[in-house]
């Protein structure tokens, strides 16, 4: 679950002092420049006529306004050039006399000292990272793959990764177009007259044969799309019968199928390396407190008689209600740790941690009740992230996915990181289920931000500091809502009240739900050397 995503965000005060540093720099070197080009000039004046013939040009002379107001400066564009329009560059010719350099120089200085009172402009961009490129070779970063954005910054919209250019991706070629009208008219095959009696036979052939064979898929969508999907069905075995041949797959390699954890018997989903004389069983029974696992339900009825924890190892930093959040060291309860990894493994694919748990904090959230604290889930987090990362891995508990839960655990995350002052970022790659969660998550950060800003002008860096959520990832979020648009060398946030409206409706249809975070319960100060 490793990837590297740019922190993008700095504290207002270092980021001043660097700019008043670089503009103090700025007017130092500046007489040493006008040197320069004085002699340049008179250098071209003894040597006229051979460089009339050869066409060379004279360094340019900048303008002084440029150097000595940094802070009234353009922002650069992403390509890292100051727009042109607003550039008061002044390129010298080969025949310009010294008189009329020294003519400008003055208008300069005169000029600077009448713009002196301007105020500054404030920019809702001024954060934005505008000198990132697509790590593409050879690749300008200018279109998208999905033809509805200027410009890219990522490999999966380059569209000369893809083989394609800018304008292909506008506009789709004529056997583009064609392929998509004959898909959709073989999409219109479906059946609608037999829904009730297909219903019918769908539910009887559930309870006849239950899980032992696969629904019927008649009628749910059409011809067409029902055989692409039996191709991928015949394909993908096709793929297992090879890696079983050349012995990637092994008899035992993935054989527990069930767990029976608590009062609930869970699928699962991928292989974890849980010991061999554990992994070959079809069945593993785990205790809910303490996580131990065991091969028989007889040895998990006498381990519950005797197992004396009913809740997480570690501190006790939020309550509210029945809802807790233990803090875990993995230095300090290191088999706790490891059989909670090993159990995680087996809901998450990109999951590689199992063992050396010990520089990570685990978040761990229960649900309690008159038998204890039930697991939930949890997320990891590292002690000292360099990248400033607030989670490395989470999970949500099967049994309670879709309830909300998975949106308190990053909501939870993201309280921390607003405690220790910092602006976070799950670490990458996220699994599926988990880009799903955080994506909504960060949309619903935005619009209730949105809806709730009254001023006239919004910067990133404004919702980066009062929602910890990265830079990158406010951007790539308003771009996916189409929220965030290049123009004029500027890009814009847009504000949709569309998106704010159906957002609103949407919390009044929930109502007052008892799966949010409440700051005022959480009773935690960050570690010592994080």
């Amino acid at each position: 679950m490793a990837g590297s995503v740019s922190d993008g965000t700095e504290d207002s005060d270092s980021s001043a002092e660097r700019e008043q540093t670089h503009s103090s720099e700025s007017d130092g070197n500046m007489p040493k420049r006008q040197r320069l080009t004085r002699a340049s000039t008179r250098l071209s004046q003894s040597s006229q006529g051979s460089s009339a013939q050869r066409g060379k040009r004279m360094p340019y002379t900048p303008d002084l306004k440029r150097a000595a107001d940094h802070d009234e400066s353009p922002p650069l564009t992403p390509t890292g050039n100051a727009p042109s329009s607003e550039s008061e560059l002044d390129i010298s010719s080969p025949n310009a006399s010294h008189d009329e350099s020294h003519t400008k120089d003055q208008a300069s200085r005169d000029s600077d000292k009448d713009l002196s009172h301007r105020p500054k402009r404030r920019r809702c961009h001024e954060t934005y990272n505008f000198n990132m490129k697509c790590p593409t070779p050879g690749c300008n970063s200018l279109g998208h793959l999905t033809g509805k954005h200027e410009r890219h910054f990522a490999v999966s919209g380059c569209p000369l990764y893809h083989n394609l250019s800018a304008d292909e991706c506008k506009t789709p070629t004529p056997k583009q177009s064609k392929y998509k009208e004959q898909v959709a008219e073989m999409r219109k095959g479906r059946n609608a007259g037999q829904q009730k009696e297909q219903k019918e036979k769908h539910t009887e052939h559930r309870q006849t044969h239950g899980n032992t064979r696969e629904p019927l898929l008649e009628n749910i969508t059409s011809e067409y799309d029902l055989e692409l999907f039996r191709k991928a069905q015949a394909r993908a075995s096709e793929d297992l019968e090879k890696l079983r041949i050349q012995g990637q797959i092994t008899e035992g390699n993935n054989m527990i199928k069930t767990i029976v954890f608590g009062r609930f018997e869970l699928d699962t989903w991928y292989h974890s390396p849980y010991p061999e004389e554990y992994a070959r069983l079809g069945r593993l029974y785990v205790c809910e407190f303490c996580l131990k696992y065991m091969k028989s339900q007889t040895i998990l009825r006498r381990h519950m008689a005797k197992c004396v924890w009913k809740h997480p190892p570690g501190d006790e930093v939020y309550r509210k209600g029945s809802i807790s959040v233990f803090e875990v060291d993995g230095k300090k309860n290191k088999i706790y740790c490891q059989n909670l990894c090993l159990l995680a493994k087996l809901f998450l694919d990109h999951k590689t941690l199992y063992y050396d748990v010990e520089p990570f904090l685990f978040y761990v959230m229960t649900e309690a009740d008159n038998t204890g604290c039930h697991l939930v889930g949890y997320f990891s987090k590292e002690k000292n992230s360099f990248l400033n990362y607030n989670v490395s891995c989470i999970l949500t508990m099967p049994q309670y996915m879709r309830q909300g839960f998975g949106k308190m655990l990053i909501d939870f995350s993201y309280l921390l990181s607003k405690v220790e002052e910092k602006v976070g970022s799950p670490e990458r790659p996220l699994s599926d289920l988990g880009l799903i969660s955080y994506r909504s998550y960060w949309k619903e950060v935005l619009l209730r931000y949105m809806c709730n800003f009254q001023g006239k002008e919004i910067s990133i860096k404004e919702i980066s500091q009062e929602t910890a959520v990265n830079p990158v990832d406010i951007v790539s979020t308003l771009q996916s809502l189409q929220m965030l648009k290049y123009w004029k060398g500027k890009h814009l946030v847009l504000k949709r009240q569309d998106l704010i409206d159906e957002w609103k409706a949407k919390e009044i249809k929930r109502g007052n739900s008892n799966k949010t975070i409440d700051p005022s319960s959480l009773k935690w100060t960050p570690p010592k050397g994080t």
